[in-house]
């Protein structure tokens, strides 16, 4: 960024100066720096790709140190990891409506690169500190010591402090990097550098979850749990550190008010005015002025009596309601209505995420498995998850620089495929994803008992886990369609205004599934265990019937692309927009930000 030479007038100008004033007299700056633009960009994405990289790095190989340090079974390890990402999902919009009401973004993030530092380090000190965890079974014919309360509650406030961080970092770094561009109009090239801003904001954020798949998870299986969790929290603090380091040049935007608050009024508002007639006349309902409908809709009628005037008090001169808990607008009366129309189709997508949340089983498959390339280096079991993340790269590239544009060539016109149709594939996709994670492991089990590793569940099956990459790779293309086919049907569905809801709305979908995928499992759990019969999530992988779970996730995958097809009836025609160009349209206006 350039930087500009500061104007400058001397102190007390035609007042008397003292004689040392008279040879050197004093100089203040009336005009400061320039604030903004590209010299905060790598100060930003730095944040939050360090944040990723801790966070990220440290979720595959948990299953292992949960269950060989603190002696978990699979079903606790896998619930209280299912927990974890409910949260880091879930405050993420808690920290969006903190930032837009209160903190502002600049310093929720802040303060959220401070909580991940901490919760990284407290992770950290339960594998430094032993009295921290149980201690180990090498005591010949002594029982092992059970986690004790005050160690589960240590490990658990330090996933609770990454949660706060992620809530507080995720969802305002790209709107506060979008921000540093907003300069009014003196910038007539903003929205190619804000085009350029988000590529590189995405591409980081790709490459950093790369890294934490296999390098952090490298760490972790070659030198140990001191150095696989230090690394990350080492991380955290750099990126605390650039963050703040950066602050007299980043745009603090104001604190403005927030939609979510605007729903609750409307809520109360119309239970307030639930006896009240619906007029006859359009002039009785409260609209913003020269703006909007002037007539709310006849869907969801019942909210239609938050906007209704009961008497003319109720407006201030400038048109402006004289007590927001009294009377509400058509325009936030609207807005409403949008979201419970959208919510249906936004509950389909929770399937895809369960599927996606099974982290703990393709992990012990995969150690179970011949994981080597080469005779002197195998992949870390952690790290299948990169292929995921590779395959869904590829496809987005594939799909929309070659298979788009040489459909629209042979058409003859532009061809695209709209966000809801994008968003039905992924539900199919995911379903024949699970379909195939059954197969393959009702394979290598099979391999394991022919192999006489029945009740040895850490015994290596002559299989290659490569065969592992076939279903990850399906699960990337499922997220591909579904996540920015969700992305975009919420956006182009939704008002400007509520372009916050929007963004927010998959991580609330993921933070769902987390909690129901906790309780699908569970309820496998209890109901397929009995005396003498192992359950299908059994710890021992060569025991249990993993293949059995997996083709229960792909039956109900199966039952929700039913009810997609039913809620897409429902919901009737769709509108289509291009998302970076909203985008664009949103960093003109601070309030609409995502």
């Amino acid at each position: 960024m350039e930087q500009e030479m500061a104007e400058f007038l001397p102190l007390n100008r035609g007042s008397k100066m003292e004689d040392s004033e008279r040879q050197t007299f004093s100089l203040i700056p009336i005009k400061s720096r320039k604030k903004g633009g590209l010299i905060t960009m790598p100060f930003i994405i730095a944040n939050e790709a360090l944040e990723n990289v801790a966070s990220y790095g440290l979720l595959p190989n948990m299953t292992f140190y949960l269950m060989r340090e603190y002696r978990m079974n699979i079903t606790t390890t896998q619930n209280l990891l299912f927990f974890w990402s409910a949260a880091t999902n879930f405050l993420p919009i808690v920290g969006a409506v903190v930032a837009d009401s209160y903190l502002g973004r600049f310093l929720t993030i802040g303060l959220g690169s401070i909580f991940s530092f901490l919760g990284t380090a407290v992770l950290w000190l339960t594998a430094m500190i032993p009295k921290a965890r149980p201690p180990p079974c090498n005591q010949s014919g002594q029982a092992c010591k059970s986690t004790t309360t005050s160690q589960y509650m240590l490990l658990v406030f330090s996933f609770l402090l990454m949660s706060i961080g992620a809530g507080g970092i995720r969802p305002c770094s790209l709107a506060f990097g979008a921000n540093q561009f907003d300069k009014g109009n003196h910038n007539p090239n903003k929205h190619s550098v804000l085009e350029s801003f988000f590529a590189w904001y995405y591409t980081s954020s790709i490459v950093s979850v790369l890294i934490a798949l296999t390098g952090i998870v490298y760490l972790q299986d070659r030198l140990g749990w001191k150095i696989g969790f230090g690394v990350p929290a080492i991380l955290m603090f750099l990126s605390a550190l650039f963050f703040f380091l950066a602050s007299p040049f980043y745009i603090k935007p104001k604190v403005r008010s927030n939609v979510f608050a605007s729903f609750i009024q409307v809520l109360v508002v119309a239970c307030k005015n639930r006896k009240l007639r619906y007029p006859n006349q359009n002039s009785d309902y409260h609209h913003k002025n020269g703006s909007g409908p002037q007539v709310p809709t006849e869907k969801l009628r019942f909210l239609n009596k938050a906007c209704i005037i009961k008497s003319p008090e109720d407006v201030k001169l400038n048109g402006g309601a004289a007590n927001p808990w009294k009377l509400c607008t058509v325009e936030q009366v609207e807005e409403l209505k949008a979201l419970i129309r959208v919510v249906p189709l936004w509950s389909t997508g929770i399937m895809i995420s369960i599927n996606l949340s099974q982290s703990s089983f393709p992990l012990l498959q995969a150690q179970s498995m011949n994981r080597h390339l080469t005779k002197g280096f195998q992949i870390p079991a952690g790290s299948f998850g990169m292929f995921m993340m590779i395959a869904l790269t590829i496809w987005v590239f594939l799909y929309d620089r070659v298979m788009l544009p040489l459909a629209s060539k042979i058409k003859g016109r532009p061809v695209r495929l709209k966000p809801i149709v994008r968003m039905g594939i992924g539900i199919f996709v995911s379903c024949i994803s699970m379909v195939v994670s059954g197969i393959v492991e009702h394979v290598r089990r099979r391999r394991a008992i022919n192999e006489g590793l029945l009740n040895n569940s850490h015994g290596l099956v002559e299989m290659s886990a490569l065969w592992l990459v076939i279903p990850n790779s399906l699960n990337g293309i499922a997220e591909a369609f579904s996540a920015i086919g969700s992305t975009e049907f919420y956006y182009s569905e939704l008002p400007k205004s509520m372009s916050s809801i929007a963004s927010a709305l998959l991580g609330l979908g993921m933070a769902v599934a987390s909690l129901l995928a906790s309780v699908i499992l569970s309820a496998v759990d209890k109901y397929t265990k009995g005396e003498g019969t192992e359950s299908w999530v059994s710890s021992n992988i060569n025991k249990g019937h993993y293949e059995y779970y997996y083709w229960l996730l792909a039956l109900l995958t199966a039952f929700n692309l039913l009810y997609f097809v039913a809620c897409c009836w429902q919901y009737g025609p769709s509108a289509d927009v291009d998302i970076t160009k909203r985008m664009m349209e949103l960093s003109d206006d601070d309030d609409h930000l995502p």
